[in-house]
């Protein structure tokens, strides 16, 4: 049974940085042919933020591009990611996402002064 627990939301603010962390156990993440993170903000739908696939190439969300880097790290079966210069509409529950209807429980993401 795969398990993704995601960690490192919190409270941030605009400019700033914060790095959010999916760790997989039951499966080996540099086997899984992608991972993607979401995020789900008050009232609206969940909406992909970025992917990752196994060769490690990279795709996101409009907004945030330049902004979000996503990226893994197989030794610790963990898949990452970065925001630098947050913004207010950032602010959503963000959730990893495995092939087969794998998600993690979420983590709040908060940007404000």
């Amino acid at each position: 049974q795969v398990q993704l627990v995601e960690s490192g939301g919190g409270l941030v603010q605009p400019g700033g940085s914060l790095r959010l962390s999916c760790t997989a156990s039951g499966t080996v993440i540099f086997s899984i042919t992608f991972m993607r993170w979401y995020r789900q903000a008050p009232g609206k739908e969940r909406e992909v933020v970025a992917g990752i696939r196994s060769g490690n190439s990279t795709n996101y969300l409009d907004s945030v591009k330049g902004r979000f880097t996503i990226y893994k790290d197989n030794a610790n079966n963990t898949v990452y990611r970065q925001m630098n210069n947050p913004k207010a509409w950032d602010t959503a529950v963000y959730y990893c996402y495995a092939p087969r209807g794998f998600w993690g429980q979420g983590t709040q993401v908060t940007v404000s002064p």
